[in-house]
């Protein structure tokens, strides 16, 4: 019995644009590296550092400002890392909306305290209001990345269900074996195919 449906994000929820982030980048900042630290599912080196919490939004932007054009700022930065979030499609607002109706839901994301207020004034805007989620686990703010096993095994202790009343949906098949390793029912999502085909 599913007793809970956890969504990722990126790439679930919110779509991403991987070239137009790479390319404001390049262009705005003169930020040559993008491509070493940004991947759709799995971030690298300063990126990674931040989503797993380990430095903050603002140790990020220096970062990658002190490699940037003179004169960029740290609103730059966001303006460019934000460019790899291209919204939310209707038909996912529709089925997620549809789910909540059924389910508790739930957002499971290796995220940052940069794109993830945009996450969520997208959804927002799609009208799924961040409301409707029973709780958010965002790996800046417990420290963890997907796929590890401490990660799910948090987020099956939170909830408070057994691992196989869980629904989770992620687009990386990385994260979907780590859940599933964990017990839980992980389903993988293919980005540009229906999100209600993969949902209980």
């Amino acid at each position: 019995m599913v007793k809970a449906v956890v969504f990722d994000v990126g790439g679930v929820l919110v779509d991403l644009d991987m070239d137009r982030c790479i390319r404001a980048f390049r262009e705005e900042l003169d930020f040559a590296r993008i491509t070493e630290v940004l991947d759709a599912c799995h971030q690298k080196g300063v990126f990674e550092d931040m989503e797993a919490g380990r430095i903050s939004a603002d140790e990020f932007r220096a970062a990658v400002l002190r490699e940037s054009r003179p004169g960029a700022t740290p609103a730059d930065v966001d303006h460019c890392l934000r460019a790899l979030l291209a919204g939310v499609k209707p038909e996912s607002a529709r089925a997620v909306l549809d789910v909540a109706k059924r389910y508790p839901i739930y957002l499971l994301s290796n995220n940052n305290p940069i794109c993830m207020p945009a996450c969520l004034a997208q959804l927002q805007e799609a009208g799924v209001a961040p409301s409707l989620f029973k709780d958010m686990f965002i790996s800046a703010e417990m420290k963890m990345l997907k796929p590890s096993a401490a990660f799910y095994r948090e987020v099956i202790r939170r909830i408070g269900a057994a691992p196989e009343e869980i629904v989770f949906i992620d687009d990386s098949s990385r994260n979907v074996e780590g859940a599933r390793a964990v017990g839980i029912d992980a389903r993988l999502f293919v980005p540009g195919t229906s999100l209600a085909a993969v949902l209980p």
